[in-house]
C-alpha cells in the first residue's frame, strides 16, 4: 500500500495526471489477462476481442 501512497505524492508533485490513465488501462488489461487464463470467463472474454 505504500507504493500507491508513494505513487500518488510523486504524480502530485510532478503535475504527471496524464499517467494514470494510462496505469490504469494497463492494470485492467493485466487483471483482464488474468481472469481468461483459467476460468469459465474466458470464452466470453474472447468474443470481446
Amino acid at each position: 500500500m505504500s507504493f500507491l501512497t508513494e505513487f500518488w505524492k510523486f504524480l502530485r508533485v510532478r503535475k504527471k495526471f496524464w499517467l494514470l490513465p494510462m496505469i490504469l488501462m494497463l492494470v485492467l488489461f493485466g487483471g483482464l489477462i488474468m481472469l481468461a487464463q483459467g476460468s469459465a470467463v474466458a470464452p466470453f472474454i474472447y468474443t470481446l476481442f
